[in-house]
């Protein structure tokens, strides 16, 4: 066992289940991959190996999928009863809520968040998902409609399992998203291929292995750890592939998409931003400082919905700045398992380079550090950083960054906002006056309590 995980009282059972080797689930069975390759996983505060995982590639994938594809074939979860999938499925509902602790310091140790956030935020809402969708599976129906041609009979349409779906998930909410991409896929009927983030696996196996024990048939639910490039890229050029479901960057989604459309495979994808916060002078500015770093800071800032750029008003702009970089100074950065603990690291040190890639330029490009901008002690850390003084076609105000990092720029009229927040979205494409005039109706709009008489 390595060394960092002795610093904390981390149950045996939890302890048995991180130093095992792990393998990939095809068809009921864990194994290890054809190419016998494995990759180690680092523990984000420390940066210390702590586990292994089976390095799936594009053998292991189209075994998974072909067991996938048999079970579809033969019905044993597309044609079992609705209520049976249902019961199923919230058995393993329950089998998560029973095991809930232990999967929040997993991915605490596999992510690096707070034990706090994992405990009370990411779990308990994939509880309540996984409840939620279980129920669909008895609520899947079609309708009869009334044919308007003469003498034509009543057509009716009937929504079927649309076959194995194939599920890329990201490292930032690991088992948050596993249970977002296989309950309503299996609540479908369908089959899935799980393929989850090569950094943060080791919640994707354990919803591999309480599956299992809430009575998923065989072959039903596949998961194939492994690395993006072979693994993944596998996954999305399968043929025998129906759906594709992906979250993660816009980089890897475009990849991905072109992937698919040589199969014509259908796809969803969920991807990066670049999210805005616009505070106006009339604001309560305590209020809105801690909004602005709950915004930005939680989970390290690895949120694709994050605030990461702060657009002030001028005349509150210095005031709102002190309370923002005061909060941001103030929050404690350590282990995810240390108690106390506001936000941890990143999840790897490719990340956190990224990161302080992008903190080097905002540097270079004159803005000013207001707090943060260093990276303290081992492992993957990066101090809560606020940058001002940004140009406004700064890259820090343009790109996605996915780190603890925020940029802020001033502004003095609505117009002005919309239109600067609009064009770092839209480039150089034209902005409309209409869209302006519109947007700027929204961001003034007030609620006017109703009166009863």
């Amino acid at each position: 066992m390595s060394g960092v995980l002795d610093d904390y009282a981390i149950a045996p059972s939890i302890r048995e289940f991180i130093v095992r080797p792990h393998g990939i689930l095809i068809d009921g069975q864990w194994r290890d991959a054809v190419s016998g390759q494995r990759l180690d996983v680092f523990e984000p505060s420390s940066a210390e190996c702590i586990a292994s995982i089976a390095a799936g590639s594009t053998d292991d994938v189209n075994l998974a999928v072909e067991a996938a594809h048999r079970s579809m074939e033969d019905g044993r979860w597309s044609r079992l009863a609705p209520a049976d999938r249902e019961r199923i499925l919230l058995k393993l509902a329950d089998l998560i809520e029973a095991n809930l602790d232990e999967l929040a310091v997993l991915e605490t140790i596999d992510n690096g968040k707070p034990l706090s956030a994992a405990r009370e935020i990411d779990l308990p809402d994939a509880l309540r998902f996984a409840r939620y969708m279980a129920g669909w599976a008895t609520k899947i129906d079609g309708r009869v409609v009334a044919l308007s041609a003469p003498n034509a009979p009543m057509g009716m349409t009937v929504r079927e399992p649309v076959g194995v779906v194939g599920a890329i998930i990201p490292w930032n909410f690991p088992f948050n998203m596993a249970v977002q991409k296989v309950f309503p896929a299996l609540a479908a009927g369908c089959s899935v291929v799980l393929k989850p983030a090569e950094q943060t696996s080791l919640t994707a196996i354990r919803l591999g292995e309480l599956a299992q024990a809430a009575g998923v048939p065989d072959g039903v639910l596949n998961i194939v750890t492994g690395l993006g490039p072979t693994a993944g890229d596998a996954l999305a050029r399968h043929r025998l592939v129906a759906k594709l479901t992906f979250t993660g960057s816009t980089a890897i989604g475009t990849q991905i998409a072109t992937a698919a459309i040589q199969n014509m495979t259908r796809l969803t994808l969920e991807l990066g931003g670049k999210s805005p916060m616009i505070v106006l002078a009339d604001a309560d500015l305590d209020r809105a400082a801690q909004g602005v770093v709950d915004g930005i800071f939680y989970n390290a800032g690895q949120v694709c919905c994050g605030s990461s750029r702060l657009y002030v008003e001028q005349t509150i702009h210095d005031a709102l700045l002190e309370r923002v970089a005061a909060r941001a100074n103030a929050l404690r950065v350590a282990p995810g398992l240390s108690p106390g603990c506001e936000m941890g690291p990143l999840v790897s040190a490719r990340q956190r380079d990224r990161v302080m890639e992008y903190i080097a330029t905002g540097r270079r490009e004159g803005a000013s550090v207001l707090a943060g901008g260093e990276c303290p002690g081992a492992g993957y850390f990066v101090r809560p950083t606020v940058f001002g003084g940004l140009r406004h076609d700064s890259r820090i105000l343009r790109e996605e960054i996915f780190g603890p990092v925020l940029a802020v720029s001033a502004f003095a009229t609505d117009a002005e906002v919309v239109r600067r927040r609009m064009t770092h979205v839209m480039g150089s494409r034209r902005v409309s006056g209409r869209t302006i005039w519109r947007a700027c109706e929204i961001l003034r709009a007030r609620f006017v309590p109703a009166r009863c008489g």
